[in-house]
């Protein structure tokens, strides 16, 4: 028999497997072009509340299925408030200043220690004072409310970029500084997310379920679930590309190209009560065609989209209800 020949096992792009040091990753937000049409923020805090089957009319053009009622798998987001926790001025890529929100939530001193009068944050500007100085990008530090869902009270914080010019960022910072941001607001019906977190951790696992190493013959010595050689005598070492047991999940991913079929408020639509290992939804929520990371309750960073696929923006569905 000739020799059994296959692709090596596992990625080298994700190194090392460890498991991620946070829930919400970073984004290069200036990855992300600008958008005429929108000059808000460009992403969102949300947590994962389950999936479900939809019942949905598809009116995307050439399709099979055109003007049929079929059922498709999604993903149902709870999306609460974001508030803005502070200001970052950059310059060259850096941060020169910082304005920290007024009327702050309580609950934010579970994540982070909070000044107790204005004089002792040295960060804290007036507007008037940064505009005069010079920058040349405006982010914002956002939390969210979750206290108003089942999930936790501890609110998650996520720096997220704005879109626009400079004149337009510092527009939407001066009218949503210490007001709350829905994401009906922020994305439509129809568009296309991504979305960025951790996926599902398994925990300490074998070569064959970490790397997909197939099993040995039954008459092998020592095992069959782990590798034949970890390598030649020389060099007389181990190299990292050398499948081993290991940590299995907990990985940043990004999921991209997310269609959103439905979004809403959760007290106008009564099929979002009572999810699995999840409970009620109580505030603003998106449902997105297909699967996302993580288990339940995880939370995700969402965005507009990197790059836009031409298939995914011609898929056109209009919800009917939720199975």
């Amino acid at each position: 028999m000739p020799t059994k020949k296959s692709p090596r096992k596992g990625s080298l792009q994700y190194w090392p497997r460890k498991r991620a040091s946070k829930f919400l990753p970073r984004v290069n937000w200036s990855a992300i072009l600008s958008n005429s049409e929108n000059k808000k923020l460009k992403g969102f805090i949300g947590y994962k509340a389950g999936m479900a089957s939809a019942y949905i009319k598809d009116d995307t053009p050439n399709s099979m299925t055109k003007g049929k009622k079929i059922v498709i798998p999604v993903t149902l987001i709870e999306c609460p408030p974001l508030k803005i926790f502070s200001v970052r001025f950059y310059k060259n890529g850096k941060v020169v200043n910082e304005i920290l929100g007024e009327n702050l939530d309580k609950e934010l001193k579970r994540k982070i220690k909070l000044p107790k009068k204005k004089s002792e944050n040295p960060k804290r500007f007036d507007f008037a004072e940064i505009e005069k100085e010079k920058f040349d990008d405006v982010t914002v530090l956002c939390y969210s409310v979750v206290k108003r869902t089942n999930i936790k009270k501890t609110p998650d914080l996520s720096e997220i970029g704005i879109w626009g010019t400079l004149e337009e960022k510092l527009n939407f910072v001066k009218e949503n500084l210490n007001k709350e941001i829905s994401i009906l607001d922020i994305f439509k019906k129809g568009e296309l997310i991504d979305f960025r977190g951790l996926t599902k951790g398994k925990g300490f696992q074998g070569p064959v379920k970490r790397f997909g190493v197939g099993l040995r013959q039954h008459k092998s010595e020592k095992g069959r679930r782990g590798p034949g050689s970890i390598g030649p005598w020389h060099p007389a070492r181990v190299t990292f590309r050398t499948p081993m047991a290991g940590q299995l999940g907990m990985f940043t991913r990004v999921s991209y190209n997310n269609k959103i079929v439905e979004m809403g408020k959760s007290q106008d639509n009564p099929g979002l009560k009572g999810r699995k290992k999840y409970g009620d939804l109580k505030t603003d929520f998106i449902i997105v065609n297909g699967s996302v990371q993580g288990p339940v309750k995880r939370q995700l960073v969402l965005s507009a989209t990197l790059r836009p696929v031409k298939k995914q923006l011609k898929k056109n569905y209009e919800f009917i209800e939720l199975r």
